[in-house]
């Protein structure tokens, strides 16, 4: 079984970072409202998606992209996509 450390974005390029072992299930929640970290009625979708063996290195890899470091290294990961003219 896998454990992911996703990226969602909503229409107002607001980002989102979370870890779940159902990608699936998590984004239909997020879409849901079900999430007190995104707002009811946002429409999110993933971004950017990694996927890990062990649960610690996947909430290791969440943790260290919501730094600033890790946010940078995002941002220059998804640098043709975030920044498209």
């Amino acid at each position: 079984m896998f454990h992911y450390v996703y990226v969602l974005e909503n229409k107002n390029k607001e980002l989102y970072i979370g870890y779940t072992e159902n990608l699936k299930r998590r984004l239909l929640e997020h879409n849901q409202g079900r999430n007190k970290s995104t707002k009811n009625g946002e429409s999110w979708s993933i971004v950017y998606c990694e996927a890990c063996l062990h649960a610690n290195d996947a909430k290791r890899r969440e943790r260290y992209l919501k730094t600033n470091q890790g946010s940078r290294l995002l941002k220059r990961r998804l640098r043709d996509y975030l920044f498209k003219p």
